[in-house]
């Protein structure tokens, strides 16, 4: 069982190898310009104009531009909703660039997806400790009687929401631990934590995604499986801050823990 368990913590972390390295992965994005920080419309290095107008984003571009929407030529105006599917199927482009339309918390922004970035250029791995089965342990969820959200500190400085829907409790090392955690849509789980290794062995945070729990609210922690965010391949995500109490006390050598230098 522990050599299954390997082997397939190994093909995870070769997948995530290749996902993020991909062309539009997030070692791809080099900007995340917010249009309110852009009141003429004009965001660096990207042809048209680009406007928050009520419940979308407005571009305007003449054809010589060379800007495409839906993979054609555009030229004129168009209204933009904000991008849900993988980058490469953003609805603008700029030759191999995705120009990717968001919002968040009602602030509009694009991001720009270069598959030639530097970082992308750069990557040699992620730094990642093998698969360890004391890592693995029983967790068991507990949901608050109404979801919650706390104004944490994000990876660009400005304060946002971050929706918690329970408590996450397992023990490790005979030590027992707790984590406020989100719960998706699909019911699985996703805890942003902190440990003592963060800022210096490992990231200064981490993401975990444990799988839904079942009726009983059981599930598993494997922190073998302690992702990198998105913000520690480019700096232009907004990554989330573990929130109060996320930070725990134990040394948690395992998992991704930083890019390959």
């Amino acid at each position: 069982m522990t050599s299954d368990a390997f082997d397939a913590w190994k093909q995870w972390h070769e997948d995530r190898v290749e996902a993020v390295s991909a062309p539009y992965g997030p070692l791809s994005l080099t900007g995340t310009h917010w249009l309110e920080d852009h009141p003429d419309g004009r965001l660096p290095g990207t042809p048209g104009t680009w406007s928050a107008e009520g419940d979308a984003v407005v571009l305007r571009a003449a054809e010589e531009d060379g800007l495409t929407v839906d993979g054609r030529p555009f030229g004129g105006a168009v209204r933009l909703a904000a991008d849900l599917g993988p980058t490469d199927a953003s609805r603008v482009a700029y030759g191999e660039r995705r120009l990717v339309v968001l919002v968040r918390e009602g602030v509009w922004g694009v991001r720009d997806f270069d598959p030639g970035s530097e970082a992308r250029r750069a990557f040699r791995g992620i730094a990642a400790t093998p698969y360890e089965p004391r890592w693995s342990v029983p967790g068991r969820f507990t949901p608050y009687d109404a979801p919650r959200s706390l104004r944490v500190e994000n990876a660009d400085g400005r304060r946002r929401g971050l929706g918690l829907g329970g408590e996450l409790a397992f023990t490790l090392d005979g030590q027992e631990l707790t984590l406020q955690v989100t719960v998706e849509a699909d019911g699985s789980l996703w805890a942003v934590f902190g440990d003592v290794t963060s800022g210096s062995s490992s990231h200064r945070f981490r993401f975990l995604r444990p799988a839904a729990p079942d009726a009983e609210g059981r599930t598993t922690v494997d922190l073998n499986r302690a992702l990198l965010p998105p913000c520690a391949f480019a700096d232009h995500f907004i990554c989330p801050f573990p929130p109060p109490g996320n930070t725990l006390d134990v040394a948690v050598e395992a998992g991704e823990r930083a890019l390959l230098r």
